[in-house]
């Protein structure tokens, strides 16, 4: 026994490591570490082995080479001068494009679309119920392809917009929709742009602060702030003031048809039009069951409770459903999201030129580094997935229930 009356400790024993319960499941999974260090250590071996055997080694210099091939829709400038890291680079931003556009449109399809098969009105949720069950059961595949061909054979032709009888645009003829693609006004940056923008992007922050307090507020309080209108008033007012004060920098470059072609704005080619209303309707399907599993899962008696209180129907979804629903909403919505990114791959099928058109596919073939562009592609897709989770699960912390 020691001076203070306790057992003096057990000395540590190797064999505590497998059959001591406080030190087995580190001994597990270290074991398992080392084994899966070890599977990677010998593939890779394997790899450069087998190269060595063809006569190649491992070598990323030609990303520096000249590409010699075009990219039919780019953001930033781009030929066939260019090298072949920047064809990558403008095929990750395509990728990136198509992500963006896909998700938050699915994301809107998806929410109406559920909310509307809950409808009480027969004929509503029974055309929520034949489009979701319809679309989800078909390849994704099929429906871009689908999608496609309807821009190229149904809408009209540029020839459409000329002559006597000539289509006008939408918009105030800003807006062209054609077989070819959408052209869409482009905006203009001029001198004092710049402090317009770091105005718009205060007043951004500023209305997210806004509406945080508001919430803030209300929890605290029971006040209930006009939230939608301050915010639109943040974010409008002051922008207005900057733009007018910098002497209007910033304006609209309106396509128009010369020749054989619409010149000037931005054009949003068929390819890209197809694939992104596919990919949305898709995904959009199977986020409609998502909300409507979310909103299912609330008991009724939530609602019956706000409607006893005498709080109102859109209160009552914004205040009592939403915000309960949302956990079981967020988690699989970001497996959705995951898979309309991954899903674009397919853009190829189609002519749009995306990381995997580029860098998985005329770079592979022209260079013959197939292991470098697909660790490279890899890379690429696996550094998207795990933002795309992150952000999602940060805001899946946000807006979860609050326990006191």
């Amino acid at each position: 026994m020691s001076s203070s009356g306790q057992p003096p400790p057990e000395p540590f024993r190797v064999s505590q490591l497998l059959y001591d319960t406080r030190y087995r499941s580190y001994t597990i999974q270290i074991f398992a570490l080392a084994v899966l260090m070890l599977a990677f250590a010998w593939a890779i071996d394997n790899a450069v082995r087998n190269l060595e055997a063809l006569g190649k080694d491992i070598d990323f210099s030609f990303i520096f080479e000249t590409s010699a091939y075009d990219i039919n829709q780019h953001l930033l400038d781009y030929d066939s001068t260019s090298t072949h890291g920047r064809a990558a680079v403008i095929g990750i931003i395509n990728t990136i494009l198509i992500a963006v556009m896909g998700c938050i449109t699915a994301t809107v399809i998806g929410v109406l679309a559920g909310v509307l098969r809950l409808s009480r009105n027969w004929v509503v949720a029974r055309l929520m119920t034949v489009y979701i069950e319809t679309v989800r059961n078909i390849p994704v595949l099929i429906w871009i392809l689908f999608t496609v061909a309807i821009v190229n054979e149904v809408l009209p032709g540029v020839r459409s917009f000329r002559g006597e009888d000539a289509m006008t645009g939408l918009l105030f003829d800003s807006v062209f929709i054609t077989n070819r693609g959408f052209y869409i006004p482009a905006p203009v940056f001029e001198a004092g742009s710049a402090a317009v923008g770091v105005v718009l992007l205060l007043s951004m922050a500023a209305a997210w602060y806004f509406g945080r307090w508001a919430r803030a507020r209300q929890a605290a309080t029971g006040q209930i702030l006009p939230v939608f209108w301050g915010r639109l008033a943040i974010l409008v007012i002051p922008v207005l003031l900057a733009f007018f004060a910098a002497g209007s920098p910033i304006s609209l470059e309106i396509p128009a048809l010369k020749g054989f072609n619409f010149k000037g704005g931005i054009y949003m080619r068929d390819s890209l039009i197809g694939l992104w209303l596919a990919l949305s309707v898709y995904t959009g399907a199977f986020i409609a069951e998502i909300v409507r599993a979310g909103i299912l899962a609330i008991s009724k008696g939530q609602t019956e409770a706000a409607y006893a209180l005498g709080i109102r129907p859109g209160r009552t979804m914004s205040l009592v459903v939403l915000p309960q629903a949302l956990r079981v909403i967020v988690p699989p919505l970001i497996s959705q999201f995951l898979n309309l990114t991954k899903n674009s791959s397919l853009a190829i099928a189609v002519g749009y030129m995306d990381a995997t058109g580029t860098l998985g596919g005329i770079t592979l073939n022209q260079t013959g580094r197939e292991m470098e562009c697909i660790l490279l592609l890899m890379a690429f897709y696996l550094a998207a997935s795990l933002t795309i989770s992150g952000a999602m699960n940060a805001y899946n912390r946000s807006v979860r229930l609050k326990e006191r």
